[in-house]
């Protein structure tokens, strides 16, 4: 299977930058929303004003992660990937910072805490690209 190559994660996600991206992950494919509907779902269990969750909105969009389209007055927005894809995107950016003699040790620290079902999953994802 060919892969596409998608610009990289730059760093990982602040915890308000997380539960933006946790709303948007949960919309249905092809549905976007608008800063207050974000900020109507965060502030039923946070305290978070409207206009924090604008600047980070805006943040998420300028590096990527969000895609940003004026509709009328407001913006709209859809996350650019999915959840699965930048987790990897930000696993292939920690690997890439690391030198080739350090990679190897990495992957097996990372598996030898991986869960038994992380495992097989890893199993099968090997075994699909030797296809």
């Amino acid at each position: 299977m060919k892969r596409t190559p998608r610009k990289q994660a730059k760093a990982s996600l602040g915890e308000l930058e997380r539960a933006v991206m946790d709303v948007l992950w949960e919309l249905p494919d092809g549905q976007d929303v608008t800063v207050r509907e974000v900020h109507t779902t965060l502030s039923s269990t946070r305290d978070v004003a409207y206009t924090t969750v604008m600047t980070v909105m805006d943040r998420l969009a300028r590096k990527e992660l969000v895609v940003q389209q004026k509709s009328g007055r407001a913006y709209r927005y859809h996350p650019a990937t999915s959840r699965a894809e930048m987790t990897a995107d930000m696993m292939r950016g920690t690997l890439s910072t690391l030198g080739s003699g350090e990679r190897g040790p990495a992957l097996v620290a990372f598996v030898e805490e991986a869960s038994a079902e992380d495992v097989e999953a890893l199993r099968q994802a090997l075994a699909a690209l030797g296809d």
